[in-house]
């Protein structure tokens, strides 16, 4: 992605190549990253999870009960750890850290119904990623934040290493990039 330039309206990176001009939105860009982040940290290793007080039991059909106590290894490593209680009912002991406060009776029949759909529990992993974006979001550089020219060099060289670093969260473009010859057509030299 070139080298920084300089920064416009305190929120595009402009940047030049050996035969291009690269605009960076500065928030997007860095926002992408972080979630990027936030999402390998959350499969690298098992999630905290937060014990309830007292377990939690969900009544449900019985070969429900079944398939979720066969995936309660994957489940746990998302923080959600539960297991059978008699017949038709899961107990659950702790659920991810992350959702704080969550409707664990929804969330552990969602997870039965996908299950019983695909024989996955992606759905959970689904409900991280969506509170990991919400978090990178928050926890990016702000649009109207003056970056040094080695700050905003840094963010594009994490760019380039970054998988998806080309779209924010949202599916928008986190740079554009105007080839010379492009910009020559654009003045008429071409």
């Amino acid at each position: 992605l070139g080298a920084a330039r300089a920064q416009v309206h305190a929120n595009y990176i402009v940047a030049q190549t050996e035969d291009s001009l690269v605009i960076v939105d500065q928030h997007a860009a860095h926002e992408r990253l972080v979630y990027e982040a936030l999402k390998q940290a959350i499969h690298a290793r098992p999630l905290p999870a937060q014990m309830l007080l007292l377990p939690e039991i969900v009544d449900l059909p019985e070969e429900d009960a079944e398939r979720l106590a066969a995936h309660a290894g994957t489940l746990a490593r998302f923080g959600l750890g539960l297991e059978r209680f008699g017949p038709g009912a899961v107990a659950v002991r702790e659920t991810p850290a992350m959702l704080g406060e969550t409707d664990v009776q929804g969330l552990v029949r969602d997870l039965a119904d996908e299950i019983a759909d695909t024989d996955s529990a992606d759905g959970l992993k689904g409900r991280l990623d969506a509170i990991a974006a919400t978090m990178a979001c928050h926890g990016s550089v702000r649009s109207g934040r003056r970056l040094r020219p080695e700050e905003m060099n840094a963010l594009l060289r994490q760019m380039e290493a970054t998988p998806g670093s080309g779209t924010c969260n949202h599916g928008r473009p986190t740079y554009i990039e105007l080839k010379l010859t492009d910009i020559e057509r654009l003045f008429g030299r071409r």
